[in-house]
């Protein structure tokens, strides 16, 4: 069992703010894929990782800003899920070291493995959808594997924006199905394709989470 900690210890403590997980049998156990989920708190961080990770028993590589590596106990759990650090515009050299990131996680995907990302980069603290990055679909493209978007629902009643510890709310996951964008693989990616490929990602996580996108 891959990450022991999130069965053990875990998972049993998140899933009391867990009301419910709809369509697990979503995620293939014998292939590699990208997470996609909306972001509205920190207790999203780790969510998917419980509910997928005793499931699939592989390890789930999230793409994270860069500067909660400042933290010391966030630096080990990081550290300890081989979480990929992503580099805001106002660091040095952020567009390099974004590159290396970048291929750091196509290696885990040609691997086999997983990894996850919240592609409006940032928490919608109302929990409406804001405009993704193209990111996602970048990596999508790139690597040719498929894509699993999941919704999160309520996971900012449960911890909101400036409270330390979670309120008496259950939250619930719905996984999609995996997306496939095989039409673009053999095409040139440029903006138009990118822009394409993150709207119906995100279209499909609008209406995971009974919401739309927009933009």
């Amino acid at each position: 069992m891959v990450y022991p900690i999130v069965k053990l210890i875990l998972s049993p403590i998140y899933k009391l703010w867990l009301r419910k997980v709809e369509n697990i049998e979503n995620a293939p156990k014998d292939k590699p894929f990208i997470i996609a989920a909306n972001h509205s708190s920190y207790y999203d961080a780790l969510l998917i990782h419980v509910i997928l990770i005793p499931r699939i028993d592989k390890k789930i590589h999230a793409m994270v800003n860069s500067l909660y590596w400042k933290y010391l106990i966030a630096r080990i759990f990081l550290d300890l899920g081989e979480c990929i650090p992503v580099f805001v515009d106002k660091e040095k050299n952020s567009k390099e070291k974004n590159k290396l990131a970048f291929e750091k996680a196509l290696t885990y995907l040609k691997k086999g493995e997983i990894v996850q990302i919240f592609p409006e980069g940032t928490r919608s603290f109302e929990g409406k959808l804001k405009k993704a990055y193209t990111g996602i679909a970048r990596l999508a493209l790139r690597s040719r594997v498929p894509v699993l978007p999941c919704g999160i629902i309520d996971s900012n009643k449960v911890l909101p924006k400036g409270k330390n510890l979670p309120r008496f709310k259950r939250c619930e996951v719905k996984i999609g199905k995996l997306m496939y964008f095989e039409k673009y693989y053999d095409k040139k990616i440029n903006e138009k394709i990118l822009q394409e490929t993150t709207r119906k990602i995100m279209k499909e996580i609008a209406k995971l989470t009974n919401q739309k996108y927009n933009y």
